[in-house]
């Protein structure tokens, strides 16, 4: 695995990416606090036969933040740009969280980029409590009101097995840049309302995985998704929260290769017992 950085043409922005492997490109972002070392799992297992492009979403590891007050279509032009800069042609896009969020939008605003779409643990369409809950917390980080502890809560169990990765992503918590990490949030709070009422538009292959025990990014988002795009599939694994990429590996990188292969996806319900 190489890592290495790209200079976005219109603003000189550098974005830092993890490269591995040769063959079809696979690029994938991660979510809000993370980097693009928390795809480690899917970097190792999906470079065996793609060329795997991880970034680094703005303001998080080695990449240059977007604007304060930033909402989620800077994020998406920004991810068209990289693309572009990449230079690899239509890729398959894969984004976790917030890297979901972003993933959707591109499908939506730039779709002769993209060759495919997976959305990992996305949200979409909240009901209003969780929309107050999720501004509220945004609310906090902005005002420097950070508590990694939160999150860690939401994401794991208590599961021992899931110790190691907690503690990876605690530490990625802990690296990234507060005022990007507060840009991040804040336009993750809304950005599933973003392109909600324009997903039908999506074409591509589009692959919805969550958790069972997601309590944020639900399987019923998942399979709304799916519902609403015209060539979409929807995943459950059961048993795990919302860093199933982390948690349940084997079980992601199984549906990711699947992903890959399948030119279509028709919409079904496939639960995978952990």
């Amino acid at each position: 695995m190489t890592l290495k950085t790209l200079r976005l043409s219109s603003s000189g922005a550098k974005v830092a990416l993890r490269s591995a492997g040769r063959g079809a490109p696979v690029v994938l972002v991660h979510g809000v606090g993370l980097q693009s070392a928390a795809w480690g799992p899917q970097i190792e297992a999906l470079s065996a036969h793609h060329h795997v492009i991880a970034l680094d979403m703005p303001g998080h590891g080695g990449s240059d933040p977007l604007p304060e007050g930033s909402g989620l279509e800077a994020f998406v032009a920004w991810a068209a740009e990289a693309l572009a800069a990449l230079g690899l042609g239509p890729v398959s896009l894969a984004g976790h969280s917030m890297g979901a969020l972003i993933a959707g939008g591109l499908a939506v605003e730039h779709p002769d980029l993209l060759r495919r779409v997976a959305l990992l643990n996305p949200v979409f369409c909240r009901a209003p409590a969780d929309r107050a809950a999720v501004e509220a917390r945004a609310a906090l980080i902005r005002a420097g009101e950070i508590n990694h502890a939160a999150p860690l809560s939401r994401w794991f169990s208590l599961d021992p097995e899931e110790r190691a990765v907690r503690s990876a992503t605690k530490s990625w918590l802990e690296a990234v840049s507060p005022t990007g990490y507060a840009t991040a949030y804040s336009a993750f709070a809304t950005g599933d309302a973003t392109y909600a009422a324009r997903m039908g538009e999506i074409r591509i292959p589009l692959l919805a995985l969550t958790g069972s025990e997601d309590a944020n990014s639900t399987p019923q988002m998942a399979r709304a998704i799916a519902d609403t795009v015209q060539n979409g599939r929807h995943e459950t694994i059961k048993g795990h929260r919302h860093m199933v990429n982390l948690t349940a590996p084997d079980l992601v990188n199984h549906a990711l290769a699947e992903w890959l292969a399948r030119p279509d996806a028709p919409a079904v319900i496939h639960e995978v017992a952990s």
